[in-house]
C-alpha cells in the first residue's frame, strides 16, 4: 500500500487548483495525482485550436513542463480510480495498487452523454469531443473529402465544427433545439453565431434529431432524420450532445449526490476528508439562487484552490459562482455570464466607420440583464473588450445606483468607478 498526505484524482483545473492551493499553507508534505489521462495537465477549450492547426500540445500545457517535480507530486498517469473507502482512507485503481491518504479531493470532471439512438450500436466507429485524446482519434481520420456529421449544437458540438470545418469537405449539425447554442444564447445571438459558422460550410438541421443510423462503408453511414425530412451521408460521426458528471466514486462511497457531488462552501463533500471540485460538482448559482452545474474552467480552478486550502488547514470559502462563456468561433467572440433574469437593457450598436483619427466600431450585440439594482446578467457578442468590467459587477453585485451605469455600458470604462473598485477590478 502506498502512502500519501494529499490524494487528487483527475488532472485539469480543479486539480492544479488544489495544488496551489495546498502549497499556500504546506510547502512540503507530500501530493499524488491519479489521473486516467495520459498527458501533462492541459487546457480542455485549446483542443477546437490544435484540430485548426493553430496551437499544438506543447503551447496547450496549463502549467509548466516542471510543475509536478516542483510541486513535489508524484504523477500517476494512465491510472484510473475504481473505489473509494471513507473508512480505511484508501482508493484501490484498476490497476490494483491501494494508495492511502489524509485528504482526499476528487477533481473527475465529466464524461460525454451518449443519448440511446436506434442503430448507432451497428456502426463501426463514432467519436466524442471532450479530451484530448479524442480530438486526437478525430484527427487520425479527418480528410478534404470527408463529410462530417455532429450531434449537438452547444459549445462542444460548435467548437468542434470550428476546429474541423475548414479541414474537410462538409460537416453538418443536428440538433433538437430550434436554434444553435440553446443554453448559452438566446435567438437573436444564437442566429449571429449560427451565420458565422455558416460561412465556413456549416450546415445545420435544427429543430430535428436522429431517428436512425444506418451502417455504411468503413466507419461511416447514413442518418435517417426522425421528422422524416430526409437523410445526412457521414464519414465521420461525432456525438457532442452533452455532458454527466463524474459523482460515481463519492456516491458508492457512500456521499451526498444530487446529480453531480453536493460540497459546500469548503468544497467539502459529506464524507470525512473527502473534498471535490470541477465539472463533477453542483454548485450555488449567486445570480439565480439555484443550484446546478456549473461547468467552468475558472470556476473548477477557484473550487480546487478552495478545497486545496482548507485540505491543508488553511480556511476558505468560495460564494461567488456563476455561469460564464467565453468563446471564439473563427473571428466572432461572445462573452456571456450570470443569468438573463429581469429587465434587459439592449446596448447593441451596428458599428461605424472610423471618425477623427479613432479607430473603427465594429457592429456588437450586447445585452444586460438588470433585477433589483444590480446585474444579474450579460451577453457580447462582437466587440467583447472590457468584459471584465461587466463580470466584475456581477460577481460582486455592486449596486447599479452607485455608479453610472449608462456610461459603462454605453462605453466599458474604469473611470465611473471610485479609485478603490477601480484597485479591485484591475487586480482580478
Amino acid at each position: 500500500m502506498k502512502k500519501t498526505t494529499y490524494l487528487i484524482l483527475g488532472n485539469s483545473a480543479a486539480a492544479i487548483g488544489c495544488i496551489e492551493g495546498i502549497r499556500q499553507i504546506d510547502k512540503t508534505e507530500p501530493i499524488t495525482i491519479v489521473t486516467s489521462e495520459s498527458h501533462h495537465c492541459y487546457g480542455r477549450p485549446l483542443i477546437s485550436y490544435l484540430l485548426m492547426g493553430r496551437t499544438d500540445i506543447e503551447h496547450m500545457k496549463y502549467r509548466d513542463a516542471d510543475f509536478y517535480e516542483k510541486n513535489n507530486v508524484t504523477f500517476m498517469p494512465g491510472e484510473t480510480a475504481t473505489k473509494i473507502d471513507p473508512d480505511k482512507k484508501t482508493v484501490t485503481l484498476a490497476s490494483g495498487t491501494v494508495l492511502e491518504y489524509e485528504k482526499l479531493l476528487n477533481a473527475t470532471g465529466s464524461r460525454p452523454f451518449v443519448p440511446p439512438m436506434t442503430g448507432l450500436d451497428t456502426l463501426k466507429k463514432y467519436f466524442t469531443f471532450m479530451d484530448l485524446d479524442s480530438a486526437l482519434e478525430i484527427e487520425k481520420y479527418l480528410t478534404p473529402e470527408s463529410k462530417v456529421l455532429i450531434i449537438g449544437a452547444g459549445l462542444i458540438g460548435t467548437k468542434c465544427a470550428e476546429g474541423i470545418a475548414d479541414r474537410v469537405k462538409s460537416t453538418t449539425i443536428v440538433e433538437m433545439a430550434p436554434r444553435i447554442l440553446p443554453v448559452v444564447m438566446p435567438e437573436e445571438g444564437s442566429a449571429i453565431v449560427q451565420e458565422e459558422l455558416e460561412k465556413h460550410n456549416i450546415h445545420f438541421v435544427l429543430n430535428d434529431s436522429v431517428g436512425e443510423f444506418v451502417q455504411g462503408e468503413n466507419i461511416g453511414g447514413t442518418a435517417l432524420l426522425k421528422s422524416g425530412n430526409g437523410k445526412i451521408e457521414f464519414d465521420i460521426l461525432i456525438c457532442a450532445v452533452g455532458v454527466r458528471p463524474n459523482s460515481q466514486l463519492i456516491e458508492n462511497a457512500g456521499g451526498e449526490v444530487d446529480r453531480g457531488i453536493v460540497v459546500d462552501k469548503n468544497c467539502k463533500t459529506s464524507l470525512n476528508d473527502i473534498y471535490a471540485a470541477g465539472d463533477c460538482i453542483t454548485s450555488d448559482d449567486m445570480t439565480s439562487g439555484t443550484r446546478h452545474m456549473l461547468a467552468l474552467m475558472p470556476n473548477a480552478y477557484i473550487e480546487g484552490e478552495t478545497a486545496g486550502i482548507n485540505m491543508a488547514g488553511g480556511t476558505k470559502e468560495y460564494t461567488t459562482e456563476f455561469a460564464m462563456n467565453a468563446a471564439g468561433f473563427f473571428d466572432l467572440h461572445i462573452v456571456s455570464a450570470g443569468s438573463y433574469i429581469g429587465e434587459c437593457v439592449d446596448a447593441s450598436y451596428k458599428g461605424c466607420p472610423a471618425v477623427g483619427g479613432l479607430p473603427a466600431k465594429k457592429p456588437s450585440y450586447r445585452k444586460f440583464f438588470i433585477d433589483k439594482d444590480t446585474l444579474k446578467g450579460f451577453i457580447m457578442i462582437g466587440d467583447v473588450k472590457r468584459a471584465g468590467i461587466y463580470t466584475s459587477l456581477v460577481r460582486k453585485q455592486t449596486p447599479l445606483s452607485s455608479i453610472n451605469f449608462d456610461e459603462i455600458v454605453n462605453e466599458p470604462q474604469l473611470m465611473a468607478f471610485s479609485k478603490k473598485e477601480r484597485k479591485a477590478i484591475l487586480a482580478q
